[in-house]
Order: structure tokens, then sequence, then C-alpha cells
């Protein structure tokens, strides 16, 4: 089984296998619950991704999806009572929403392109997502109804990968490349934040919208940083003692984010089916990082 995964470095997309038989800890791709209390991951433990949720702490991890397809991108609804993330069930990649139970799975999307990566605005009314259909093998960002009608394209060049919304919804942050870039969603207007070499990716909103948390290699290791939503005042927040950190995503209530720690130093270093794949959360005052995966 294949999942599509980021190879940073070229701003493409590449498959690797999944199926390793290894022991590792494969676990990636954590995204809050609306009350900060829960966080749903994808986990390889073994075998082809499927989808958990656990305690904010680590503790009473469930398993959601247990098929022989790839699950992955996981993100709660607005009010905690669905999930909605992508899987390759039906042999191509399309977007299902299920019940936080992990029950009632039903598909939203429905092309022979290449649809992943969900994301819920925060009134609940619309998805984002990124697709391949209409540019491949280049992806753009779409938006869409809760339950997957009134699709519409709101980018149209270049690859555009990862979305998530601003708080009040009326702005997208993806990156393009490897730069975080933020959308207007009214005006369509597109502004660039970091620019590379002091590169941005995985962008991420704090509560308030005030400060995006991205994932960086400008100093030549994969960190976490944070930055002020007009893309002044970038710092790290997370530097591993070794490999890097990943996927940020920063909680509901504003005070962690969750991030995967992996044994590649670079975003474009090439990746061990074999080795640990763990999630971590920060404490965005202390700074203090606390080990999830177990």
């Amino acid at each position: 089984m294949l999942v599509a995964v980021l190879l940073a470095a070229t701003g493409v997309w590449a498959l690797y296998t999944r199926l390793s038989t290894t022991t590792a800890i494969r676990d990636g791709a954590p995204s809050w619950s609306p009350d900060s209390r829960r966080i749903v991951f994808y986990s390889e433990r073994g075998g082809p991704a499927d989808l958990w949720v656990m305690d904010a702490d680590g503790e009473n991890r469930k398993q959601l999806t247990a098929t022989q397809a790839d699950e992955g991108g996981p993100v709660f609804s607005p009010n905690g009572k669905q999930i909605a993330f992508d899987t390759d069930r039906d042999g191509n990649f399309e977007i299902y929403v299920m019940d936080e139970n992990g029950e009632n799975a039903r598909r939203l999307t429905d092309n022979p392109a290449r649809d992943v990566s969900p994301a819920w605005s925060r009134s609940g009314r619309k998805i984002a997502f990124m697709s391949d259909r209409d540019s491949r093998p280049n992806f753009d960002i779409y938006l869409m109804n809760p339950d997957g009608t009134g699709v519409e394209r709101v980018t149209t060049r270049d690859s555009n990968w990862f979305p998530q919304f601003s708080p009040d919804g009326l702005q997208l942050a993806f990156h393009v490349g490897r730069d975080v870039h933020v959308l207007d969603l009214a005006t369509k207007t597109l502004r660039k934040l970091t620019h590379d070499p002091a590169n941005g990716m995985y962008p991420t909103w704090s509560r308030d919208g005030m400060q995006i948390a991205f994932m960086s290699w400008r100093n030549g290791r994969t960190e976490i940083f944070t930055m002020n939503a007009d893309g002044s005042n970038q710092q790290p927040i997370v530097t591993m003692p070794s490999g890097g950190a990943i996927d940020p995503r920063w909680s509901p209530d504003g005070t962690r984010i969750a991030f995967v720690h992996v044994s590649e130093e670079r975003a474009q270093d090439d990746q061990n089916a074999n080795d640990h794949r763990i999630i971590y959360v920060v404490d965005v005052a202390s700074g203090k990082t606390t080990r999830l995966s177990r």
C-alpha cells in the first residue's frame, strides 16, 4: 500500500511504501480536537496507515479505522463530532468523513485525481483540500461544502500544498514550492511570507490568528518556527537534539503545538520506513517538549 507524501525539497509528490513489518512507532499528521483534549493521527505500526485518536497527554489511544487502505490527513470538525480524512480505499485518494468514533464513513469527493489533506473552517461551513484534478502533476487548493457539494478551485498556478484556514475563515495559509503563502479568499490576493532559502512549509494558525507556525530547514536541519501573521519575527521554537521536526499543528486553546519528530535531519533526506516517527507537543510559553507516541 502506498501513500502520497511531500518531497519538500522539490515541492512535488512522491510515493513510498508504508507496508513495513518493523515494530517501529510510525505515527504522523497529528490534529487537535476543538477542545484541545484529544489528538487524531495516523499510525502505521507494522502495516498500512490507519487512523487513531488519543488524549492530549498520549493516553487512551483508540484505533478508529482498520482497513487495508492508506488513511491519512485526519482533522476534527469544529463541533468535534466528525473527522475528515483522505484515503485510497476506493483505489485512488478521496476525501472522506466519519463520526468521531470511526463509524459511518462516507465519501465526499469522487474524482480520478488525488484529493487529499482536508482542512475544516472554524465555522464548519467549508472544507479546503488539495487536488491535482485540474493541473496534474501540480496541486491546487479547492473549497467544498461539508457534504461534498459546491467544489470551488481557488488557486490556478504553481503547486499548492496543505491548506489551513485562518480562525476567522477569511484566509488560507499553505505553501507554494518551499514558502508559506496566505490567500485572501475574498480578493484572491496571495501574499508570500517566507523567502527560500529562509523557507517555510506546513503552516498552521494560532488561535487568535496573530501568528503562524511552520517547518523550515533554513538552518541546515528541519525545525519548527513561529512568525507573525504578516511574516515578521520568524523565530525557531523547536529544535530536536537529533533528527527533524515536521508537520506542526497549533492547539485550538493556543497553548501547544503538536509536531512529528523524524530521523531525517532535513525534509529532502531519504526516508526509511523502519525508522520511528514520533508525535510530540511543545508548550508555546516555555518551549518544553513532551513525547506522546509510545
